[in-house]
């Protein structure tokens, strides 16, 4: 069973949050929580996916917590091994100016894209669409994705059109709250009780999570499939032997 470690920080990466990520991810995965005052490098070497969930507060304050070289050991983690995992706030972060862990795509504010359906930054819900059917998803100031999307999956889109949540090899981001609970649609946000998804977005999150890390398998398939390809057309021999060949005497 693969483990998350998710960053905790209140608010800015809330406890509300990873108490839903907790309760959408168990039993199916080990979750561990650090913080700011755990060794970030044993918390990297004992987990298969890191993960920042959402909050409040200016994805500015990113530069409290990960300067450069915290900030370049999630980098590498995510390019050796390890699995990105980032939830509103989180998302945010995977962007060039945060992780710089996206290849060719940015997170922006949704609420500021000029065909946006949500236009200022409260607690409301978004409608969506995820993987073909359409959704409601507890939204608070998320990001849509822009830029090059067809180098990643496309798992969500917001009304207008927008890239909602992707996949891009190891990293999964999500600009909207899929591990809300109960209480989030409550007093004082009793405006969106009828808005409850009795759990049902947690499975979102779930089916999400595995993606993640069966688009991962799937790439490494497909190298191998395309590396005996190449075998094969070179009569067996493999890039590296003709280097080899071509430039040291065997």
């Amino acid at each position: 069973m693969k483990t998350i470690s998710i960053f905790i920080n209140h608010p800015e990466c809330s406890q509300d949050c990873c108490e839903g990520m907790i309760k959408a991810l168990l039993p199916n995965y080990n979750i561990n929580l650090f913080n700011i005052d755990d060794d970030l490098s044993t918390v990297l070497n004992t987990t298969d996916i890191v993960a920042f969930p959402g909050g409040i507060g200016d994805v500015s304050s990113y530069d409290k917590f990960f300067r450069r070289k915290r900030a370049n050991m999630i980098a590498d983690f995510v390019e050796s091994k390890g699995y990105y995992l980032g939830i509103c706030m989180g998302a945010y972060w995977a962007g060039s100016e945060y992780f710089d862990i996206l290849d060719g795509i940015e997170p922006v504010q949704y609420i500021k894209q000029k065909t946006a359906d949500i236009r200022r930054s409260y607690s409301t819900v978004a409608n969506v669409t995820w993987n073909g059917k359409p959704e409601t998803i507890f939204f608070y100031d998320g990001c849509a994705l822009t830029g090059d999307l067809e180098r990643a999956k496309i798992v969500s889109t917001y009304a207008n059109g927008d890239a909602m949540a992707i996949i891009q090899n190891r990293v999964g981001i999500i600009g909207c709250h899929p591990e809300s609970q109960k209480y989030w649609y409550e007093n004082p946000r009793a405006y969106l009780s009828k808005h409850w998804h009795e759990e049902r977005n947690h499975k979102l999150l779930l089916d999400f999570v595995n993606t993640l890390i069966e688009n991962d398998a799937n790439i490494h398939i497909s190298k191998i499939k395309k590396e005996k390809s190449s075998r094969k057309e070179d009569g067996g021999i493999s890039e590296v032997e003709r280097f080899l060949a071509d430039n040291f005497i065997l």
